[in-house]
Order: C-alpha cells, then sequence, then structure tokens
C-alpha cells in the first residue's frame, strides 16, 4: 500500500482568531458549568437510581437457577462468545478486503442493515471499527435482555421492573451516546472544526441553567414560540380566576350556540393549550366553530404555597366551581363536561360526589384517555412501586411540591431513544438548535403538583386503586367509579403508553351509566386526541358492546376513516339542548372581563 505526505497549511489570521474566541468561550462556558452544577440541589436517590435490592434478588436468583442447571449457563456463555467472535472476524473481513484493495478511505457505503435508526449512517456498516462496535453492543443487548428473561422466582411487578431497567442500561450505553463512537458527531466536528462541539456545550450549558441543575434536555426552540403571539391563539377572554385556576371562555363564531354549554377541563400535569397550539388543529377552535359556547380551564402552576393543596381542593375550586360560574353565565342549570388524563379521572371523582350530593349539573361527560381503574399500572409499574412513591413522598417533603422535571423525566424514559438520547446527541454532540415544533415546545412547558395532591393520587389511586375497590374517601364521601351514571363518551387512543386504551376501557366498564360510548382512536396520548378533521389522518374505531373483554371488543369493533371529532360531536349535539343567541365573553355582569385568553396562568413557568 502506497502512503502520500499531504501537507498541511498554517493557519490563517482568521483561523487563529476563530481558535482565540472559542478557547475564551470554552473557559467562560466550563465557569458557568461549574457554577451551575455547584448550585444544584441534592434529591433523594431512590428517584435516580433502580432499586438496589431487586437487583440482588434477581442476581440470586438467576445464579442458583443456574446451579442448578449448569448447562444452560454453558449453553447462553457459549452462545454470547460465539457472537461475539463472529462479530470481530467479520470487523476483520472488511478490513482485510479494504487493504487488499487500498480503498479505506474510498470505500463505498452501503445501506446500513440495521433497522435501528441510531445506526443509519453508512459508517455503521462498512467502517470495520463502527460495524464491530455496532455488533458487539446489540449482542450485549440481547444477553442482557436474555438474562432478565431467564431469571425465574420473581413476581410479574418484579420482572417488569427488571426488564425496564435493564432496558434503560441497554439504552445509555449504546455507542451513539459517546462522542467517540458517534460517526455523525465526529464528522460533524471535523466539518465545522470542533465548532459543533463548543455549540454542543453551550446548549448544555443552558440546559442546566434553566432547570437549577437538572439536567432536561430542550426538545424545541422556545425563542420560536411565544404563547398568545402564535400559540395557544384562539380568541376568548378571561371570565374568573381564583387560587386554582382561570376560567377562559371562548368567543363565539356562530350567531347561535347550543343552550348548554361545554367545560373542558384540561390535565394540570401540562398546559391547557395542547388542545389550542394553532389554528389548523386547535379542538378548542373546532369546538367553537361547530356553534358551542366552550369554558375551558387554565389550571395554576404551583409553587411552594400550594403544599398543602389536595384533590379536594382541585375538585371544590376547580371542577364545582367552574361548573357553577358557567351556569350561571349561561344561566343553564346543567353544563356537559370534558376531562383530559388526570382531569378525566378527577372528572370521575367529582361526578360521584355530585351523585352521592344529588346535584345534577353535569348533563353529559366525556373521557379523553382518563384511568379510573389503575389494576393494571402497565409501563407505569416500574415507578408506582412503595421504593419510589416513598422517595417521591420524601423529595415532596422538603419543598412541598413534586417539581416539574420528575414527572417529564418519567415520561421521557419510556421513550429514552426518542425523548432523552436522541435529542441530547443532536443538541450537546451536534451543536444543533432544538427544532421550532409547537408541541415539543408545549411538551418542554411543565408544571408542579402540589404535594399532598400527588401523594393522593399516587398512593390512594394508582397505588391501592380505591375508586374502583374500596371507595376513595374525600368530602366525608366514599367516592366510587360505579357513581358516574351519566351518559358518557370515553375517546382512547391505540399506542397510548400513559393511559392505555384498554384499562380505560376496564375503568368505564364499571360505570354506572346506562348510556355509554367508546372509542378508540389510532395514534398515542397526544396525536390520537389533536386529530383534526382537516389532515384525515388517523381514524377510529366503534363498537357499542362494552359487555366484552377489550381484546373482543377490539375484534368486533368497526373501523372509520378519519378523526373521531365530528362523532363526538353528534353524540354531544343530542344532549346540548336547543340553539340560542350566541353569549359574548364579558356579558355577564357578576362576571366581566378580567383579561383576554390565554390567560395569565398558563403564562408561569415552572421553576419549584
Amino acid at each position: 500500500m502506497t502512503t502520500t505526505h499531504r501537507d498541511i497549511d498554517a493557519p490563517s489570521a482568521e483561523q487563529i482568531d476563530q481558535l482565540k474566541e472559542n478557547l475564551v468561550r470554552v473557559e467562560q462556558l466550563s465557569k458557568r458549568l461549574m457554577d451551575v452544577l455547584a448550585q444544584k440541589k441534592t434529591h433523594n436517590p431512590g428517584l435516580d437510581a433502580p432499586n438496589q435490592e431487586l437487583f440482588a434478588r434477581a442476581a440470586s436468583s438467576y445464579w442458583a437457577a443456574m446451579a442448578q442447571n449448569p448447562t444452560r449457563l454453558l449453553e447462553q456463555q457459549v452462545q454470547y462468545w460465539g457472537k461475539s467472535v463472529q462479530n470481530f472476524a467479520e470487523a476483520q473481513q472488511i478490513m482485510a478486503n479494504a487493504l487488499k484493495s487500498d480503498e479505506i478511505e474510498a470505500q463505498t457505503a452501503e445501506p446500513s442493515r440495521s433497522t435501528d435508526r441510531r445506526f443509519s449512517n453508512p459508517m455503521w456498516e462498512t467502517n470495520p471499527y463502527f460495524k464491530f462496535l455496532r455488533d458487539q453492543y446489540l449482542t450485549n443487548a440481547e444477553a442482557i435482555r436474555t438474562a432478565v428473561e431467564e431469571v425465574e422466582d420473581l413476581d410479574r411487578v418484579d420482572r417488569q421492573r427488571l426488564g425496564y431497567f435493564a432496558d434503560q442500561i441497554i439504552n445509555m450505553m449504546a455507542p451513539t451516546n459517546f462522542l467517540a463512537t458517534n460517526p455523525d458527531a465526529l464528522e460533524k466536528a471535523l466539518e465545522t472544526d470542533g465548532q459543533s462541539l463548543i455549540d454542543g456545550l453551550e446548549n448544555l450549558v443552558a440546559d442546566l441553567e434553566a432547570n437549577d441543575g437538572e439536567l432536561i434536555v430542550r426538545l424545541a426552540d422556545e425563542t420560536a414560540f411565544e404563547i398568545g403571539r402564535n400559540i395557544a391563539t384562539t380568541p376568548g377572554e378571561v371570565v374568573f380566576r381564583n387560587r386554582m385556576m382561570e376560567l377562559i371562555q371562548y368567543s363565539p363564531t356562530t350567531q347561535t350556540v347550543h343552550e348548554t354549554p361545554i367545560v373542558l377541563f384540561p390535565p394540570w400535569i401540562n398546559k391547557f393549550y395542547i388542545l389550542d397550539l394553532k389554528e389548523k388543529n386547535s379542538l378548542i377552535k373546532w369546538i367553537t366553530d361547530q356553534g358551542y359556547s366552550l369554558f375551558v380551564v387554565s389550571w395554576v402552576n404551583p409553587n411552594h404555597d400550594y403544599a398543602d393543596v389536595g384533590m379536594e381542593d382541585y375538585i371544590e375550586e376547580g371542577f364545582l366551581k367552574a361548573i357553577e360560574v358557567t351556569k350561571e353565565i349561561c344561566g343553564t342549570k346543567q353544563v356537559n363536561a370534558v376531562g383530559y388524563c388526570i382531569a378525566g379521572t378527577t372528572l370521575s371523582l367529582t361526578l360521584s360526589l355530585l351523585k352521592q350530593r344529588g346535584d345534577k349539573s353535569v348533563k353529559s361527560a366525556t373521557f379523553f384517555t382518563a384511568l379510573t381503574d389503575f389494576s393494571d399500572q402497565g409501563d407505569f409499574t416500574p415507578f408506582l412501586q412503595n421504593d419510589f412513591v416513598d422517595a417521591i413522598e420524601a423529595e415532596i417533603g422538603e419543598d412541598g411540591i413534586m417539581p416539574h422535571y420528575i414527572m417529564a423525566r418519567t415520561f421521557s424514559y419510556l421513550r429514552a431513544n426518542d425523548l432523552v438520547y436522541g435529542p441530547a446527541i443532536r443538541s450537546y454532540m451536534m451543536g444543533e438548535t432544538p427544532p421550532a415544533f409547537d408541541l415539543l415546545f408545549w411538551n418542554g412547558d411543565g408544571a408542579n403538583l402540589p404535594g399532598k395532591m400527588a401523594v393522593q393520587y399516587l398512593r390512594g389511586l394508582c397505588q391501592d386503586n380505591r375508586f374502583v375497590t374500596d371507595g376513595f374517601e374525600l368530602f366525608g364521601h366514599t367516592l366510587h367509579v360505579r357513581d358516574v351514571d351519566v351518559p358518557l363518551m370515553a375517546i382512547t387512543c391505540e399506542t397510548d403508553h400513559i393511559a392505555a386504551w384498554k384499562q380505560c376501557y376496564r375503568g368505564v366498564q364499571q360505570m354506572g351509566s346506562r348510556s355509554k360510548n367508546f372509542i378508540v382512536s389510532q395514534s398515542g396520548h397526544i396525536a390520537g386526541i389533536v386529530n383534526p378533521v382537516s389532515r384525515n389522518k388517523y381514524g377510529h374505531y366503534v363498537n357499542d358492546d362494552l359487555k366484552l373483554d377489550a381484546d373482543a371488543w377490539m375484534d368486533e369493533a368497526g373501523f372509520h376513516e378519519g378523526s373521531w371529532w365530528p362523532r363526538w360531536e353528534a353524540w354531544l349535539k343530542k344532549r346540548s339542548g336547543k340553539q340560542v343567541e350566541a353569549r359574548a365573553p364579558g356579558a355577564h355582569k357578576s362576571y366581566p372581563v378580567l383579561g383576554s385568553a390565554p390567560g395569565q396562568y398558563v403564562r408561569a413557568k415552572a421553576r419549584g
């Protein structure tokens, strides 16, 4: 093989100046990095590390099984070693072929055989070094997962938790997560003379500073959006405000409206404007365009002063108050209520309370991806065991609130490659600015949770499942899912990993309503709900027979193209009364306009 000497030109004055400037930037960024890490609060390790006892029990069970059946261990090790040798031999063969043809640098890139998007760069296939790293990583991952599957004497919950933690380790150790073994990042660094790495350090420090030392990767360019200017812009007015919420009455777009108004309760884990990102996919605007008086609750973003706020406060000062104000403004005896996610769960509690009080203020209820039966905790099983909840409770005990990043981190690590490692690689290794994507902007605009409420929810509902077993105690009443007896429609989502449709279905089956409707929309927790008619992207499944088990229900369900929105509106129209003159926000003398939508509360950032 012939080698040639390539002359290296002396750096220009401009390059030298750039180098000096970059060195100054690195020094400044390093100081900022040390400062923010020095100020970072220490958190309970139970929130950040897998349960050591679980791993100890798993390891003990694994080795005990192997002692009784050493042949299985030998077979596993031989299989693992054989694949490792094969990976090395293939890498050697590529190197040998390249050397023979004297074309290491000019080797033609072939499409990657891996279906994993992390390994889409051709170098994972054609470069011996990267190919070996990839193949050995995938071999190691397979060996870890096999070992977990082989562990005996673990119950279902512990096995699921062990599998979750194993997957977290596997995802974390991917070669793409490290600069020296990420060809995309290395190529970008060479192309930019290292500028991408400096920009990445800038992004890292900025993210740490923005979250008090907690590493939460920005998913969207926050400078691209402004609430009320190019996001959450549907016209309306705040007509009521208390310490828990602002009530927004949206401006009518039709001359007449249905007599019975709608009160929509979004989750307080996130901000309400997921339903009003922009005009073309805004459910809020679509509802008003169909001729309804729409009121939407915008929840406060709690700080330490809300430590003792519980589920009863959300019901009394949120749900019941919003219903009362809406009835007064519209001059009606009833409303149609909508609850999304945790607000749907709480709407169910509210309906049980109203039933026991003999209050018929709610004419019908609609539930968006709302859990009421928590007997199967699904993907959240690892987080809903005593050790984790104990750690969260200890964390809450320090400051009185559950910081927004705990919930955000929990959701993100359920899809770690998409929501943690992928964005981190692009931001910190590649030095890229996060995309101007409204959905991701909303996803990063988190909310804290009051400490008392968080513990009530985690202990009483998620862990103990009291709402469908012995009853959930509030206001001196024992609330039960069977008390929910108003006409209802539940919309769930086929691939929802937060509120799985089968779990939602099980809760609806136990409700006492004689009139129940159940829909499964294609896609997940957000896209399945924010599914505008104009896009015609996701269809939905319908089956009137709710006595079937979930699998049979889906097997016999009819599939319908397009959004579920019109189907829901046709159902709602029958329960919304006659047409009356459209109601302008602020027209009621007792509820003047307090400010324009989207209000003040939604603008508050979670800072603990």
